[in-house]
């Protein structure tokens, strides 16, 4: 006679948020509400809609994710219950840190654990804030196109940390060392596109790029007496313009 306990009635959430990935992680969270102990490995999650853009933002379309799970059924009891159940059936709320490093620590576990990819974090604080790296075996997965999921990650994990320390703290999600990569594609791209407007004189439109994007090119750039950049058109398609001095008169 099988020992697997009875499947009943499929139960389902569903999660929002800029990138499928961020919905799969919120729908799983609403998830383990309705289904106390649920075991990840045997949650299905169906993709209705992409995000058009991973990067909070004014204007963005959210994806949206449902996460499906049998739950166990349900059986008569045997004897009266003469205790409560147990908290551990409640849903995995935070634990209480008592420094940020753990919060930021347990957040960032929590969320990559969510999206299948469990990474080791590592919290590091500076003058300026802090520092979590992520480190594993699938980092493509965490970072996603163009960063688009590692700055979801980094967005919710800043809210977490504002809501514990009380008050906006600055706080940089890395992994495989993308940041850096990144930005040295983006001064590339910057010192390019000023080349070209003192070549033609025209103004180079550069593609449509986040917020942070953005402002590297623009502190990169802002030293260079020849040019001056500005910020054009609306999220999440708002992108950079580099153009001469002289083309301003």
């Amino acid at each position: 006679m099988s020992n697997v306990p009875p499947e009943g009635p499929m139960v389902e959430a569903t999660g929002t948020g800029e990138t499928a990935g961020e919905a799969k992680w919120a729908a799983l969270r609403e998830l383990e509400k309705l289904v106390p102990g649920l075991v990840k490995e045997d949650v299905e999650y169906e993709v209705v809609s992409e995000g058009e853009r991973g990067l909070l933002g004014v204007g963005f379309v959210e994806a949206t994710v449902v996460a499906r799970i049998a739950a166990p059924a349900t059986e008569p009891a045997t004897e009266p219950a003469t205790e409560a159940q147990p908290a551990a059936s409640a849903p995995l709320p935070l634990s209480d840190p008592e420094t940020n490093e753990e919060l930021l620590t347990e957040v960032l576990e929590r969320i990559s654990a969510g999206l299948g990819v469990p990474c080791e974090v590592s919290v590091s604080g500076t003058e300026e804030g802090y520092e979590a790296t992520l480190s594993g075996d699938d980092l493509g997965a965490v970072i996603g196109r163009r960063g688009q999921i590692i700055d979801a990650i980094q967005q919710l994990a800043q809210s977490a940390l504002g809501r514990h320390a009380g008050q906006r703290i600055p706080l940089t999600v890395d992994a495989a060392n993308y940041r850096a990569r990144r930005t040295e594609i983006l001064v590339g791209i910057g010192d390019q596109a000023a080349e070209e407007a003192i070549e033609s004189g025209m103004e180079i439109q550069l593609e449509a790029m986040s917020a942070s994007e953005r402002k590297i090119i623009h502190l990169h750039l802002r030293d260079r007496a020849e040019v001056e950049t500005l910020s054009e058109g609306n999220e999440p398609n708002r992108f950079v313009v580099v153009r001469t001095i002289e083309s301003t008169d």
